[in-house]
């Protein structure tokens, strides 16, 4: 027990007076350290966690961060191709791939932000050089996504500007443009996005013209695919319409027929059963109908008109 305590005891006084010394150094799991003696690298790059020793005084530890780290560069103006300039505002995933040669080529974080920024502007300005406007600040020709307006939807895309490639396209090939340099830095670019893109004074109410212009070019196709469905459910009604009133004239035509069958042999054997009746109940119909309130008539005296009139006296 009491050798156990020793072997304790004389183990931490090591630690402790290599502590003290700089002889005994920790790597945690977020670094990966370098050594250099005199300046220069020793050995391989260290990036197993844990204590590690090296000669105190001669040799100096240097700590590089191993998880994926952020660059936000400034915004740069770049005219694209149909010459309208453009503040473009990237953003950027790396990690240290190789420390050994991210030392001796950058040495620092700093020196590699400022490195990127080379790299990135650099490929940012080739890619977007050689596209016109639409393409890079639009990424397709959707203008809807429901899928209850596909029909729709195409003839706005054909109103608006085609965009054969689009932004996401763009950014992938600024990636793979800034990959193939970053790793002469010891850098593993991971990812480059465009974070903003904003418009130079002078080309942002030309922009907005645009914009305007192709939102009226897709509107009037949403006006002339309406116009059209609207002629076609106003044809639709006017046809149906048309057959209705037309089953509802034959029908009213043949009831008429049918009514005016029943009066007539209705008023036939009103006058075969007693004529004079008849004849006496249509004179007094027509006097109702001719003669009013107010009412002058002229007749001879051997008129037919009174004749029950005359009857009576």
């Amino acid at each position: 027990m009491k050798n156990m305590i020793r072997i304790v005891i004389s183990l931490f006084i090591v630690v402790t007076v290599g502590f003290l010394t700089g002889a005994v150094y920790v790597v945690s799991e977020i670094n990966q350290v370098v050594i250099t003696q005199f300046g220069k690298p020793v050995g391989d790059p260290i990036t197993v966690a844990g204590l590690h020793f090296k000669v105190p005084i001669i040799q100096q530890v240097h700590y590089f961060d191993k998880r994926l780290l952020v660059q936000d560069g400034d915004p740069n103006q770049i005219p694209t191709r149909d010459k309208k300039y453009i503040w473009v505002d990237t953003t950027a995933r790396w990690k240290i791939d190789d420390a050994l040669r991210f030392l001796q080529s950058v040495g620092s974080e700093r020196g590699a932000y400022s490195r990127l920024d080379d790299i990135i502007n650099s490929a940012t300005r080739d890619v977007i050089t050689k596209r016109p406007l639409v393409e890079v600040i639009r990424d397709s020709n959707r203008v809807l996504d429901e899928e209850d307006n596909v029909a729709i939807a195409s003839f706005a895309e054909e109103a608006l500007a085609h965009i054969k490639e689009g932004r996401q396209t763009m950014e992938a090939e600024i990636l793979l443009r800034a990959q193939k340099l970053a790793p002469q830095y010891g850098i593993e670019l991971v990812d480059v996005r465009i974070k903003r893109i904003g418009y130079v004074e002078n080309v942002r109410q030309k922009v907005y013209e645009r914009m305007i212009s192709e939102r009226k070019r897709a509107a009037e196709e949403y006006r002339s695919e309406g116009r059209g469905k609207s002629a076609e459910i106003k044809g639709r009604m006017e046809k149906e319409l048309k057959s209705i009133t037309s089953e509802a004239y034959k029908t009213a035509q043949t009831l008429r027929g049918e009514a005016d069958a029943k009066a007539t042999i209705t008023y036939a054997e009103a006058y075969n059963n007693d004529p004079d009746f008849y004849d006496f109940t249509k004179s007094m119909e027509t006097y109702r109908g001719t003669m009013g309130a107010g009412t002058t008539i002229l007749l001879t005296t051997d008129s037919e008109y009174f004749k029950y009139l005359k009857k009576m006296n």
